[in-house]
């Protein structure tokens, strides 16, 4: 089930430039070739889902400083067994690792990144990361979990410094939407 999701996801998801076109279409190639392209198992790459959290008015982001990567990033991560949707499960990964409720997802994807997985568990292996922009309720406070070091809003013109370039990527995606 959640693999036809993604499929029907990418298939009908309108990529906003030629690169994000090229990475929509092999996103699509590796769904096709690998029943199980979507499990961290799979080899040497597998699909995710993360959450660029805005607060209501879309001039914060909350970032985790991630434990095992020591950088601030989008919250997100691996698609679990009882994932049945690919926006489902960003929406469970930034519920888990904020601690907020009330989130609300838009279904259709920000951006697209590969990239490469440097430490923990998946080292080596790439994540072909779907993005999707998630709304806080105001007034939520936020709790750190055991995958961060720490959870920040940032303003979107604030980042912190030596934040990785897609993150800033997606922060300025999140801002036409």
């Amino acid at each position: 089930m959640l693999l036809e999701d993604a499929v029907g996801v990418l298939t009908g998801w309108a990529a906003p430039d030629g690169e994000q076109e090229e990475l929509r279409q092999h996103y699509l190639r590796h769904l096709a070739a690998n029943a199980d392209g979507m499990w961290r198992e799979c080899r040497p790459e597998h699909v995710t889902a993360s959450a660029l959290v805005v607060n209501q008015s879309g001039e914060q982001v909350l970032l985790t400083l991630h434990r095992t990567i020591g950088l601030w990033l989008q919250l997100g991560g691996h698609c679990e067994r009882g994932d049945t949707t690919l926006a489902g499960a960003a929406l469970r990964e930034a519920t888990e690792e904020s601690g907020l409720t009330g989130l609300s997802i838009n279904p259709v994807p920000l951006r697209l990144s590969r990239h490469q997985i440097l430490a923990g568990g998946c080292a080596g292996a790439y994540h072909l990361d779907v993005q999707f922009q998630v709304t806080a309720d105001a007034g939520t406070a936020y709790v750190v979990s055991e995958e961060s070091h720490d959870l920040a809003w940032f303003g979107v013109n604030e980042l912190p410094a030596g934040i990785d370039d897609s993150v800033r990527q997606l922060v300025s995606a999140g801002r036409v939407h």
